[in-house]
C-alpha cells in the first residue's frame, strides 16, 4: 500500500488597492451577533485506485536476436566492492548463436565446463584487449617511446645513450 501525502493548504495574499477617501458619516453600532463558521464544503470522494492498463509487451532485444538467428551478448549488472571500488563483477546475459561463434572463432571449454566459462575467457581477453590498447596509447605519448633511457659505456669516456 502506498502512503499519499495530502497536500498543504495554500494560503494566498490578497492584493489590496488603495481606496479614495470617503466623507465619514457617523452611523451608530449595532451590537454584532456572533457569526456562525461557513460550512464546510464535503471533502472530495475519494477515487478508487486506478486500475492498471493492460499493456503489450514488446519483445526483448535477445528474443528479437533469437528470432532473427544473431547472436546476443548484454551487460546485465555491474557489481562494485565498496571496500574496494577495484573489484567488481559483470553479470552478462547471451543467447547460443553467440556462444556458437564464440566456439567457432577457438573459445573451446573442457568437457563438463559450463557455457558461462567460454563467456568468461571471451570476456577476459576484451579486458586484455582494453588495456593492451590504453597502454599502447600511454606509450606513444611518452618520451622515448615509454621506455627507459638506456646507456652502455663505449670506452675512452663516451657513453651511447638510447
Amino acid at each position: 500500500m502506498v502512503a499519499k501525502k495530502t497536500p498543504a493548504k495554500k494560503t494566498v495574499a490578497k492584493k489590496t488597492v488603495a481606496k479614495k477617501p470617503v466623507a465619514k458619516k457617523t452611523v451608530e453600532k449595532k451590537p454584532v451577533a456572533a457569526k456562525k463558521a461557513p460550512a464546510k464544503k464535503p471533502a472530495a470522494p475519494k477515487k478508487a485506485p486506478a486500475k492498471p492498463k493492460l499493456t503489450v509487451k514488446g519483445k526483448s532485444p535477445k528474443e528479437l536476436a533469437d528470432a532473427a538467428g544473431e547472436p546476443y551478448i548484454s551487460i546485465v549488472s555491474v557489481e562494485l566492492d565498496p571496500e574496494n571500488i577495484g573489484n567488481g563483477a559483470f553479470q552478462l546475459d547471451w543467447n547460443d548463436k553467440f556462444i556458437a561463434n564464440l566456439v567457432r572463432a577457438g573459445y573451446q571449454s573442457k568437457p563438463g565446463e559450463d557455457e558461462s566459462i567460454i563467456v568468461d575467457r571471451w570476456f577476459q581477453t576484451v579486458c586484455r584487449n582494453v588495456i593492451a590498447e590504453n597502454y599502447e596509447q600511454w606509450a606513444a605519448n611518452q618520451p622515448n617511446g615509454g621506455r627507459a633511457p638506456t646507456q652502455e659505456d663505449l670506452g675512452n669516456g663516451k657513453t651511447s645513450v638510447s
